[in-house]
């Protein structure tokens, strides 16, 4: 049985993300920004947390990861690249480690590029795959600490998921992460149709930080560097991939 989903607004525009499997009862959260909300859905849900798993070090993912041990007894994962910046860690983790919540496990990939020792994890069985500030909704995260050949090589990673999988990212950056696409991207139908249909998402309330990977294959214009129409768009036509990522990412750091 797959994981059931629950994603829970934090600060301005963050997201924590509870994972519960009905069939032993355990629970996770993906990063916890801030407890209250966290302890709010897990009472709202009668859940008991299990488990907390961290992406990165960065307060806004990581601010409430103490209180909410200190009052869950969860377990707590997270890069051990990372360990000397997050909370102490019950499991640390490397690329391709295993982690096991309830009846499932998930695989670690270490997603380096906004920040070094940023790991995003996937659940192929409940086809989910928490990237945080790696592969976002309609974009990808700063690079705060790494090169845009790391930051590509974790997209890349990420690409290559099977196209059905759940993408659940960190933040509701959508509005700009859309007028930017729309900049570089603007004749794309699939983009066009995205952003109309996400004004219709937000009035009804739904989370704007997940989307299935064939949805971002189509619009993310960061994934669309290998597209040889998007590198012509942007006087690229023989440059690399990882070359026509960089351009893009500077782009988007001026937008």
């Amino acid at each position: 049985m797959p994981f059931v989903l629950h994603a829970v607004p934090c600060l301005a525009d963050n997201y924590a993300y509870l994972m519960h499997d009905p069939a032993s009862g355990a629970t996770a959260v993906i990063d916890v920004p801030e407890a209250a909300p966290v302890r709010q859905a897990l009472a709202a849900q009668g859940w008991t947390l299990s488990d907390i798993l961290i992406t990165h070090h960065h307060d806004d993912h990581i601010g409430g990861v103490q209180d909410l041990r200190a009052a869950t007894g969860a377990r707590v994962w997270g890069a051990v690249a990372d360990a000397h910046r997050l909370p102490p860690l019950d499991h640390a983790l490397r690329d391709g480690d295993s982690v096991a919540i309830g009846g499932e496990t998930g695989t670690v990939l270490d997603v380096s590029g906004h920040t070094l020792g940023h790991i995003a994890f996937y659940f192929a069985d409940s086809k989910l795959a928490f990237t945080a500030d790696s592969l976002m909704a309609l974009g990808c995260g700063r690079l705060f600490e790494g090169t845009p050949a790391q930051m590509w090589d974790s997209l890349s990673k990420l690409m290559n998921l099977p196209e059905d999988t759940v993408i659940c990212s960190g933040h509701d950056y959508m509005k700009g992460n859309a007028a930017f696409a729309l900049s570089v991207d603007g004749e794309n139908p699939d983009l066009q149709a995205r952003i109309a249909r996400s004004s219709l998402d937000r009035d009804k309330g739904l989370p704007m930080a997940i989307a299935t990977l064939a949805l971002e294959l189509a619009t993310n214009p960061f994934l669309r560097a290998v597209d040889p129409r998007m590198k012509t768009a942007l006087g690229m036509a023989q440059a690399s991939d990882v070359e026509t990522f960089a351009h893009l990412r500077a782009l988007k750091d001026r937008f």
